[in-house]
C-alpha cells in the first residue's frame, strides 16, 4: 500500500534562525525610521522593550508548551475556544494577502537601482509594479511547492539577501563619518522623539517591522527538536535583527539628511550617496540585486508559514478540506501555497484601484498591520490565558514564571493595540485620507465579516461525521 503524504522535518537551527531573520527584517522599514531623524533610534528601543521582548518570550514559551503545526491558530484556539482561534488564523493569513503585493512593491522598486537612471521611468509606472508583484509571487511560489527541503534554501538566501545591503552601507556609513562627517547632525535633544504625528506613525511602523517572531512555529512538525530549537533561534535571529535596524538607521542618517529620505527606496538612496562620496559606485547595484533576492526570501517564508496555518485550520475542516491536504509526492500543503499566491495577486491588482504607485503601497501596508495586529493582540491575551495550565516536562518558561509571562503578556498586549489604532491613520502626505481610512477600515471589517461567514460554514462541516 502506498505510505499516505506527511509533513517532513527538515529545518535545523540555521535553516529556522535565517527564517526569522527573512520574515522579520525588512529594510524598508529602516528607510521609513530614517525619515523621521535621530529620534528614530530612540524609537527602535523602545519598541524592542515594548513589543520584540514580549513577542520573543512568548513564541518561546507558547511553543514549547504546545509545539504542534499551527502555532498561533492552535494557541489561541486552546486559550478561548474555536471561534478565537480560526479568527486569529484568518486574519493572519488575509494579512499575508496584503503583505505580499507591498513587500514585492518595495523588491521591484529595488531592482530598478539595478539599471541606473535607464529605469527611472518606470518608478512611477503602474503596470511595472503590478507585473512585477506577480511574477514575484510565481518565483517565490515554486521552490515552496516542492517542500520546505528546496523551499528553504529561498528563505536562507533571502535572509542573506536582507542584512547583506544593510552591511553594505555601515560599512559605507563608516567611511563617509571618517571622511567627511554626518548628513546629520546627533545630539541629546535630536534623539528625544516628540509627539508629533510622524512620530506616533513611526511607532506603528516599528511595532510592525518587529513582528514575524511566532512564524516559524506555524512549522512545528518540521522543526527538528522545536522545543530546543526555536528558543535558540528566537535568540539568535532577534538579537541580530534589533542590531541592523539600529545600525541601518544610523547608517542612513550619516549618508542623507532626514528631509530627504525616501520611504521607499531610502535603503538604496542613502547607499548610492554614500557610494559616490567615499568612490565605489558599484555598491548599490550589488545592494540592489541583494534586496530583490531578499524580498523574494521573504515572500517565500511567508508563503510557507501561512501555508501551514491554513493547512492546519483545514484539517479541522474551518476552511475547505482542500486545504487540509498534502500534495502526494512532495508533502506540501499545495492548495493552501497556491490560495495564497492567487489571493495575493487580486490584492496586488485592487489596491490600485483610485491611486498611484506609493497610495497603493501605503494602503497595503496599512491593511497588512491592522489585520496582523487583531492576531498579535489574541495571542498575547493567549499568553496571560493559559499561565492557569501546568506546563508540560520539558516547556520552556519565562524567567520569573507566571507573574512575569502575565506581565510580559498584556505589555504585548497594550503596544499592539496601541499599534492597531495609529496604522488607521493616514500619512500627512497621502493625497486622498479619507478613501485611504475608508480603504482599510472598510476592507478590515469586510476581512472579519467574511471569516466569520466561513467559521459559521465550517462549523457545520466539523460537526459532521467524516465520510
Amino acid at each position: 500500500m502506498t505510505a499516505p503524504p506527511r509533513l517532513h522535518r527538515t529545518l535545523g537551527l540555521a535553516d529556522v534562525t535565517l527564517f526569522l531573520v527573512v520574515a522579520v527584517l525588512s529594510t524598508r522599514w529602516i528607510a521609513s525610521a530614517a525619515a523621521i531623524g535621530p529620534a528614530a533610534l530612540t524609537l527602535w528601543l523602545v519598541g524592542a522593550v515594548a513589543l520584540f521582548v514580549p513577542l520573543a518570550f512568548t513564541v518561546v514559551e507558547l511553543s514549547s508548551r504546545f509545539p504542534e503545526e499551527g502555532g498561533l491558530y492552535v494557541w489561541t484556539r486552546r486559550a478561548f475556544g474555536n471561534y478565537a482561534g480560526f479568527v486569529a488564523g484568518w486574519m493572519y493569513l488575509t494579512s499575508n494577502l496584503s503583505f505580499f503585493p507591498g513587500l514585492l512593491y518595495f523588491t521591484a522598486s529595488s531592482a530598478l537601482h539595478l539599471f541606473g537612471g535607464r529605469a527611472a521611468a518606470l518608478s512611477t509606472s503602474v503596470p511595472y509594479f503590478v507585473t512585477a508583484a506577480l511574477l514575484g509571487l510565481l518565483l517565490a511560489l515554486l521552490p515552496n511547492l516542492f517542500g520546505l527541503r528546496f523551499g528553504r534554501w529561498l528563505h536562507n538566501l533571502g535572509a542573506w539577501g536582507a542584512w547583506l545591503p544593510v552591511g553594505v552601507l555601515v560599512a559605507a556609513g563608516a567611511l563617509v563619518f571618517a571622511r567627511h562627517g554626518s548628513a546629520t547632525r546627533f545630539d541629546g535633544a535630536s534623539l528625544i522623539p516628540d509627539a508629533s504625528l510622524e512620530n506616533l506613525l513611526l511607532c506603528s511602523t516599528i511595532a510592525f517591522a518587529f513582528g514575524g517572531l511566532e512564524a516559524a512555529s506555524f512549522m512545528g512538525e518540521e522543526i527538528d527538536s522545536p522545543r530546543r530549537t526555536i528558543p535558540r533561534a528566537i535568540l539568535l535571529g532577534g538579537a541580530s535583527i534589533t542590531a541592523i535596524y539600529l545600525l541601518g538607521t544610523l547608517a542612513v542618517l550619516v549618508a542623507i539628511p532626514p528631509g530627504e529620505v525616501s520611504s521607499l527606496d531610502g535603503i538604496l538612496q542613502a547607499t548610492e550617496r554614500a557610494g559616490a562620496r567615499v568612490g565605489i559606485p558599484a555598491i548599490t547595484p550589488f545592494a540592489a540585486l541583494c534586496l530583490a533576492i531578499g524580498g523574494l526570501g521573504g515572500v517565500g517564508a511567508w508563503l510557507a508559514s501561512g501555508a501551514r496555518l491554513a493547512y492546519v485550520t483545514g484539517v479541522d475542516r474551518y476552511l475547505p478540506a482542500s486545504f487540509g491536504r498534502l500534495h502526494p509526492r512532495w508533502g506540501t500543503p499545495h492548495v493552501a501555497l497556491a490560495a495564497q499566491a492567487i489571493g495575493a495577486a487580486l490584492f496586488a491588482v485592487l489596491g490600485q484601484l483610485g491611486t498611484g504607485v506609493r497610495g497603493a503601497y501605503e494602503v497595503l501596508t496599512a491593511l497588512t498591520a491592522i489585520a496582523y495586529f487583531i492576531p498579535l493582540i489574541l495571542m498575547f491575551a493567549a499568553m496571560v490565558a493559559l499561565q492557569r495550565e501546568t506546563p508540560p516536562p520539558g516547556a520552556v518558561r519565562v524567567p520569573g514564571g507566571k507573574p512575569v509571562a502575565v506581565a510580559l503578556g498584556l505589555l504585548g498586549l497594550g503596544t499592539t493595540a496601541l499599534a492597531m489604532v495609529l496604522a488607521m491613520v493616514p500619512a500627512r502626505s497621502d493625497p486622498n485620507p479619507a478613501l485611504s481610512v475608508f480603504k482599510v477600515v472598510g476592507g478590515t471589517v469586510a476581512t472579519l465579516a467574511i471569516g466569520t461567514v466561513l467559521y459559521l460554514r465550517g462549523s457545520r462541516r466539523a460537526r459532521t461525521p467524516r465520510a
